[in-house]
């Protein structure tokens, strides 16, 4: 029997105690299962260290995170929807039930079943689908500080929509702030790893229709962001088009973006504040992982 290492956010906002049940009994039907809980950030990543034939993660995104992060070389990687989002494990075509997500997972690990995908990585900090620099996280920055609920939760969708809405009625949203080695000048860089680059609710939003996850990374990079180009950035993500002349500089399929800015910005990796950079390489690690879809 395949010894499975389930690592559970007991914070996400889809995990509760029924459903983790469940969970464990869709995963026994393809090995031993061991369940752990993380306690703190960081967690996630000492905990898929542990011996195992697989490592599945259940929670959002960033628990998902953290786990590409610390699994040994080899290991295969479930990807369990436990989040509001969990933008990863619905990319890989994932059920968005995560008892059925399950169920799929354990499938894949009692017949072998496995898919290689490449991971981005900033420095040393791997992501899984998506990374940006300037306004989306700048986004993601706002969202936390807004604190997360009596039960540890981060706050949903709908925070997220608010505190754009805030953003786009500022002034001066965006002028190019930043240097793209190669390509340009930009206001901020949105990096895909796959597609879509996240969603808002049932709707998945495009930076590139072409990324995937067996290639390099792909890049959407609007020149300036004022409302009217936000307008088209958003008309952009919607229906997954656009050219330059849109005002986007477009990359596909590359192995390394370097970025400088002209002043400390905010950097994200699947959702998660990595904090302010004022230069950053971004690289893809082809063939990185085997996932269990």
């Amino acid at each position: 029997m395949a010894r499975i290492l389930l690592i559970v956010n007991p914070f996400a906002s889809r995990v509760h105690e029924r459903g983790l049940r469940a969970i464990e009994e869709a995963l026994a039907h393809a090995g031993e299962v061991e369940t752990v809980l993380t306690e703190r950030a960081g967690h996630a990543t000492e905990l898929a260290a542990r011996p195992a034939d697989a490592v599945v993660a259940f929670g959002g995104d960033g628990v998902v995170n953290e786990v590409v992060n610390g699994i040994p070389q080899g290991v295969p990687l479930g990807a369990l929807p436990g989040g509001g989002t969990s933008v990863f494990a619905r990319a890989l075509g994932l059920p968005r039930d995560p008892v059925g997500a399950a169920g799929q997972v354990a499938d894949a690990i009692a017949s072998g079943r496995r898919r290689r995908i490449g991971l981005g990585r900033v420095e040393r900090r791997r992501f899984c689908f998506a990374a940006g620099v300037g306004f989306d996280a700048e986004l993601v920055r706002r969202v936390d500080a807004l604190g997360r609920a009596g039960d540890g939760r981060r706050p949903g969708d709908l925070a997220f929509v608010r505190q754009l809405l805030r953003m786009v009625g500022g002034s001066g949203l965006g002028e190019p702030v930043l240097e793209i080695a190669g390509l340009g000048r930009a206001a901020a860089v949105l990096v895909a790893n796959g597609d879509p680059y996240t969603y808002a609710g049932s709707i998945p939003l495009h930076v590139s229709r072409e990324a995937r996850f067996e290639l390099g990374l792909d890049l959407a990079a609007p020149v300036h962001i004022t409302r009217r180009t936000l307008v088209r950035l958003v008309a952009h993500a919607v229906r997954g088009t656009g050219r330059p002349s849109d005002g986007l500089i477009l990359a596909h399929d590359v192995d390394r973006l370097e970025i400088t800015c002209d002043r400390p910005l905010p950097l994200q990796v699947d959702g998660e504040d990595l904090g302010d950079v004022e230069h950053v390489v971004i690289e893809a690690e082809r063939d990185a992982i085997d996932v269990l879809v």
